[in-house]
């Protein structure tokens, strides 16, 4: 039997013991952020059954790889990997990125961040590790570094902070691949892509040669930006990538001084591509100045505002996103060996 959690489901068994009704739930998604809110909801549909005692819940997250794109194979260690993408630059994707890995991680799940944005790398700023360097004992394995519970790696690491970064196409997906492979992630469940901006040649390589479960696509409610977004979700969809949803950043402002909120980029571009793909609108992020203030600190809205309004937002997004996931095809790359045929 399944508890469902809109699109995802949660399988469940039900065991008596001295009396006492279990309900062991096993969730394929992070959501212990809200075991407390559903056990108390479960004991209350549980009330009706007089002849226990009392009800026990064993919760346990188990995390399952999922399919990626044909010909490619997932990465050791790594269940899955997810694209944060949008078509134009100055979006808030690179924020979003860090929260999202920032809540991912606090609702119980191991996470990795990539920051493959090579001309603008934000990652060691927003997540409190700009001056550090990763370390390679034997010169060809880095270590990622660390810092809020998740792993994280960036060209920012390895380059100057005033350096700027004038390669060629060939040159940057090299060099993103070798960060991808070189880096030792060890088990993640989620490792999230922070893409750079764009749908040109770096960024289809990488949605052609990295093995990646989901995209989440960020944009804000102008025209001009959801056009970008549609190319971008155009790209996934040629490489058979499934989109997990669409973020709309800066969607109201609220005024500091009286509370009137006003769309001030105009209606939602997120929820046109939502209805256009029939994908889901993860979430509307407000314009709050909070949010680049935290960042600029290296403690973004998750940490510094835990069960604010602002943090809620990620929070519900990447339980939104890992539900999706979690309802696409498994990959079983972790259950059967590679079968190879010699002749």
């Amino acid at each position: 039997m399944d508890i469902s959690l809109g699109d995802a489901s949660a399988p469940f068994t039900i065991s008596e013991i001295e009396n006492s009704l279990v309900l062991k739930v096993e969730w394929g998604f992070p959501i212990s952020r809200r075991y407390e809110e559903i056990m108390t909801l479960l004991s209350k549909h549980c009330e009706i059954l007089p002849f226990f005692k009392k009800v026990k819940f064993i919760f346990e997250q188990n995390i399952r790889p999922h399919s990626v794109q044909s010909g490619l194979k997932p990465l050791s260690g790594i269940s899955n990997i997810i694209s944060i993408a949008s078509g134009k630059g100055g979006v808030g994707k690179s924020t979003i990125a860090a929260n999202l890995c920032l809540a991912l991680s606090q609702q119980g799940a191991k996470v990795g961040i990539l920051d493959a944005d090579i001309y603008g790398p934000s990652q060691p700023i927003m997540l409190g590790l700009e001056g550090e360097k990763p370390i390679s004992e034997d010169g060809k394995i880095i270590q990622p570094l660390e810092n809020h519970g998740i792993k994280v790696m960036s060209i920012g690491f390895l380059i100057k902070n005033t350096q700027p970064m004038v390669w060629r196409g060939p040159m940057v997906t090299s060099a993103l691949n070798q960060l991808l492979t070189s880096t030792k992630w060890g088990d993640l469940d989620y490792l999230l892509i922070d893409m750079p901006p764009g749908t040109g040649d770096i960024q289809l390589t990488i949605s052609q040669k990295v093995p990646v479960s989901g995209a989440i696509i960020v944009t804000t409610p102008q025209k001009v930006s959801v056009a970008d977004a549609r190319k971008g979700i155009e790209m996934f969809k040629k490489v058979n990538v499934p989109i997990l949803g669409v973020i709309e950043n800066m969607s109201t402002y609220f005024c500091g001084s009286c509370g009137h909120e006003e769309a001030i980029f105009g209606p939602s571009g997120g929820k046109i591509l939502s209805n256009e793909y029939n994908v889901p609108l993860l979430a509307s992020l407000p314009l709050d100045k909070s949010i680049s203030e935290q960042s600029d600190l290296g403690t973004p809205s998750v940490l510094a505002g835990l069960g604010g309004d602002i943090s809620d937002y990620y929070f519900d997004a990447a339980l939104a996103a890992s539900c999706v996931l979690a309802s696409e095809k498994r990959s079983y790359s972790d259950v059967f060996p590679e079968i190879i045929v010699e002749n």
